[in-house]
């Protein structure tokens, strides 16, 4: 059975391109120009597709942390207060929806609870994506796979066990498996980029990779150990405010990024080895034959 499934009108999974997606995540601060700015970058960058992150703060904050206080640019407010402040309504997708149209990127987005799935939902999104922090809501992973649409699911801090009990209520047909470590920025020695043919041996779905990561060459060496589908966090400025903009990748990254790994597809090859053309003279040259 070929690993593959469809993202909009790409397929993802073994012999296709890999699918690069730009995560935005939160990182335009509740502004929906910057959001813009992001979109404009990404797809300026060759990505596939953009994602944001949407939630239901008082569903999604602990009761514990609601009240906590915090410095933000909106000035000393509670953490419950801040959430909101992050979060983009009905009107802000709305215009996401119809300028990444406009320039032919996909977008989804992670739903942190089942009110902001149906939200994303109703925009028919070509995939939904489900953080790591998600992989154990039961709840929410019937209700993904009920909409029919595409899964990606990460997976940092999860055990295997959690992995195999996720995977099951998905299925593998129209899934992609990310692997990651979640922690903003992750430690190279923390990387640990072989689960990825791991992954590969547990599983008949197309396997990704999800960096948080400082640097773009560990993200490429994912795809050579076979990662199908790449995701990113993205921003304008490293030195913006923001828990995520340390762990992201800047605009010139981007399409540094994008380059690197087109280049990696093309030198994989097939495994097959053979003279190539371009030999031909070399080897009437320098080629030495004995008995």
């Amino acid at each position: 059975m070929k690993r593959e499934i469809q993202i909009g009108n790409k397929l993802v999974g073994d012999g296709h391109p890999t699918y690069v997606i730009a995560e935005i995540g939160i990182n335009h601060n509740g502004r929906v120009d910057i959001a813009k700015e992001l979109i404009k970058a990404a797809a300026d960058a060759g990505v596939d597709a953009v994602k944001f992150q949407k939630r239901t703060p008082e569903l999604c904050v602990p009761d514990h942390q609601k009240d906590q206080m915090r410095d933000t640019p909106w000035g000393y407010i509670t953490y419950l207060d801040y959430r909101y402040k992050v979060e983009f309504e009905q009107e802000e997708f709305e215009q996401i929806d119809a300028y990444c149209k406009a320039l032919g990127i996909d977008w989804f987005a992670s739903s942190w609870d089942l009110e902001s799935l149906a939200f994303i939902n109703a925009f028919n999104p070509p995939a939904h994506k489900i953080a790591s922090a998600l992989l154990t809501d039961h709840e929410l992973l019937r209700a993904a796979k009920a909409t029919g649409k595409p899964i990606i699911l990460s997976t940092g801090m999860s055990t295997m066990a959690e992995i195999r009990e996720a995977v099951d209520i998905l299925g593998e047909d129209n899934l992609v498996i990310c692997h990651t470590t979640s922690s903003y920025p992750c430690p190279p020695e923390e990387l640990n980029l072989k689960m990825i043919p791991t992954l590969k041996e547990m599983f008949n779905c197309p396997i990704g990779y999800s960096g948080h990561e400082v640097g773009l060459v560990t993200s490429v060496i994912a795809v050579g150990l076979g990662a199908t589908l790449v995701e990113r966090h993205v921003t304008l400025d490293r030195a913006m405010w923001g828990s995520d903009q340390a762990a992201s990748v800047e605009p010139q990254g981007v399409r540094t990024l994008v380059k690197y790994i087109r280049v990696t597809e093309k030198a994989l090859g097939d495994g097959e080895k053979k003279v190539y053309d371009s030999e031909q003279s070399v080897l009437r040259k320098l080629r030495k034959y004995s008995t």
